[in-house]
């Protein structure tokens, strides 16, 4: 058993870093191929992303993308595919902001309030898409897809000055009432001149562990998984399929509302129509690259502010920076391939190891049966 264990555990461990080698491979014929040494790049991206002022960009960047892969995971693991994250994460960061900046209340109570109106508003988003599979039988592919448009749209329209938004005449820039310095979100210093840590890590990595639990040590999460794998089965055994489907669509949607937090209460402390895009979809390639675990999801997030921050030295070195997102989807290619590939040895692996088994309890039956006396 302990062999079979340690096994599972090294081919868990060799999906991702297969894909992340043949990434870095095909990268670097990208860049031979360009004339560009692909070594000197490599070079170049690692000795800027180890400085500390790196590292601490790292672990904000990556602060933000873990929750978004916790979101998208969430849904993986129920098998729904909830591409609407980005929407669900930039509406509830929108309202969040919006609702703390017309409080005035004490930073300990105004803070939760800001988290969970942005929650709130992410599960509602999220719900709808949930709704529509289950009553209507829409896949929630096609829906999350038009509520990230509708999510734009929405934001676009309320983010006017004289509605939910204000105009600094200074700047000429509409965004949401800043947020009062009581309900910023502390921030742990890094030393010297280094910007801080935003302190909102310390939030990703209780939902981190939050998430590990609920999965792996309720009842609800063995539901949850068990419908992932099999509807039928789930249903058979007594599960409400139609609930967990909802359910799971509504914590995806929960979680996202917290994507946008770190940004909002830890930097910009305001919704602005610059904010980030595109991190609800980073998150899909996280979640692939963690195989969907906190702590796989975690160092996925990591290598992404990692690849994130040499692009920007690379520019300065002479490299095209949209070398590095031709790595990011070189490595998310290589994850399904990866991934297959393993998987498809795992099962070998398995069918032999069964097959071994009965041939030697056949052998064995067989030797009893020869001394047996006449």
């Amino acid at each position: 058993m302990k062999k079979f264990d340690k096994e599972r555990v090294l081919l868990a461990i060799a999906a991702p870093l297969l894909a992340i080698v043949s990434a870095f491979l095909l990268t670097a014929v990208v860049l031979a191929a360009t004339g560009k040494a692909p070594f000197d790049a490599f070079g170049v991206m690692f000795d800027y992303g180890v400085k500390a002022d790196s590292q601490v960009y790292i672990l904000n960047k990556a602060t933000t993308y873990y929750l978004a892969g916790l979101a998208v995971a969430i849904g993986f693991r129920m098998n729904l595919f909830n591409i609407g994250v980005d929407g669900q994460y930039r509406l509830g960061a929108f309202f969040g902001a919006a609702a703390g900046g017309a409080m005035g209340l004490p930073g300990l109570v105004q803070i939760p309030l800001i988290i969970l109106v942005a929650m709130l508003v992410g599960a509602m988003w999220a719900s709808i898409a949930g709704l529509l599979k289950v009553y209507r039988g829409v896949s929630e592919v096609i829906s999350t897809i038009m509520l990230n448009s509708l999510a734009g749209i929405l934001i676009s329209y309320l983010l006017v000055d004289g509605r939910l938004g204000v105009l600094d005449k200074q700047t000429n820039i509409v965004a949401t009432e800043p947020l009062p310095e009581s309900s910023h979100f502390f921030t742990i210093p890094a030393g010297g001149d280094l910007d801080p840590i935003w302190g909102f890590i310390v939030v990703a990595v209780l939902a981190g562990v939050g998430f590990w639990f609920m999965l792996g040590r309720t009842r609800f999460g063995f539901d949850l998984r068990a419908v992932g794998r099999s509807e039928s089965a789930a249903e058979a055994s007594g599960v409400n399929v139609k609930r967990m489907v909802l359910t799971s669509m509504l914590l995806s949607g929960a979680m996202a509302g917290l994507i946008g937090m770190p940004t909002v209460l830890n930097d910009t402390h305001q919704f602005t129509a610059d904010f980030p895009v595109g991190v609800g979809f980073t998150g899909i390639a996280i979640a692939l690259l963690g195989r969907n675990n906190p702590v796989g999801i975690g160092l996925a997030a990591l290598l992404w502010g990692f690849l994130e921050r040499g692009a920007n030295r690379l520019e300065f070195e002479g490299y095209d920076k949209e070398i590095v997102g031709v790595m990011q989807g070189v490595i998310v290619l290589c994850v399904v391939i990866a991934y297959e590939l393993v998987r498809r040895y795992g099962l070998k692996r398995q069918q032999q190891k069964v097959g071994a088994e009965l041939a030697a309890q056949a052998k064995a039956a067989k030797s009893d049966k020869q001394e047996v006396p006449a």
